[in-house]
């Protein structure tokens, strides 16, 4: 199972957030919050989750709301995993 932590780190690795990384909680908005999350920054985020985790992301899984906080993403790797 895949804790808040461990996506924080992915997210902050990916987007090199630094010291910001810190600052993610699970409410944490992602899209539309986070300026370095973009379309590109989805797809490399997804790319690593997959790597780390030894996950399957389709592309019908990919939605907005997946992405809309950080809690809800790792919800959604648990629910890959």
């Amino acid at each position: 199972m895949a804790s808040v932590d461990e996506i924080r780190q992915v997210v902050g690795d990916v987007l090199q957030l630094g010291p910001r990384t810190a600052e993610l909680t699970a409410d944490t908005a992602l899209l539309g919050n986070i300026p370095e999350f973009d379309s590109m920054a989805v797809v490399s985020v997804i790319t690593m989750l997959e790597e780390q985790f030894g996950i399957v992301v389709e592309d019908d899984d990919i939605s907005a709301e997946t992405f809309e906080t950080l809690g809800q993403l790792t919800d959604f790797v648990n629910s890959k995993l």
